[in-house]
C-alpha cells in the first residue's frame, strides 16, 4: 500500500504521485511520513521533499515554503514554488531561483516602503 502524494503550486498540480515514503523540512526540522502515521499538519520551510516510490525509487523536489497535510492515504503540499531534479542539481538550482526571489521580494518591499513614506509625507501636507 502507499499513500497518494500531491504538490500543489498557485498554477496547478505540479506532481502527483504514489509514495511510500515522504520526507520533508518543518521548521522544527525534518520528519518522515508513512502510510500508517497519523494524520499530520506541518508549515513547510524552503527546502527538499523526498518521496519513495513503491518500487523504492526517489523522486527529489525543493520547495518553497509551505503547507504539508496528510490525512489518511493522501499527502498534499502546497507550495509557493517547486523544482523537481537530481539531488545534487537541485541544491544549486534552488539556491540560484530563490536567491532571485528574495531579491525581487526586497525591492518591491522597498517599492512598498517608498509608497507609504510618500503617503505619510502626502497626510503631514494636507495637516498644515
Amino acid at each position: 500500500m502507499s499513500m497518494t502524494v500531491k504538490v500543489i503550486l498557485p498554477s496547478g498540480v505540479f506532481l502527483e504521485q504514489e509514495a511510500v515514503k515522504t520526507v520533508a523540512e518543518a521548521q522544527n526540522g525534518s520528519f518522515c511520513l508513512l502510510l500508517r502515521h497519523i494524520d499530520f499538519v506541518a508549515a513547510l520551510v524552503p527546502g527538499i521533499l523526498t518521496l519513495t516510490s513503491p518500487g523504492g525509487e526517489e523522486t527529489f523536489l525543493a520547495v518553497d515554503e509551505g503547507v504539508l497535510v496528510k490525512h489518511g492515504p493522501e499527502v498534499l503540499v502546497s507550495t509557493g514554488n517547486a523544482l523537481q531534479g537530481k539531488l545534487g542539481e537541485l541544491q544549486q538550482a534552488v539556491l540560484a531561483q530563490f536567491h532571485e526571489l528574495g531579491e525581487q521580494e526586497q525591492r518591491a518591499r522597498l517599492a512598498l516602503d517608498r509608497l507609504e513614506a510618500s503617503l505619510v509625507h502626502q497626510i503631514l501636507e494636507w495637516n498644515r
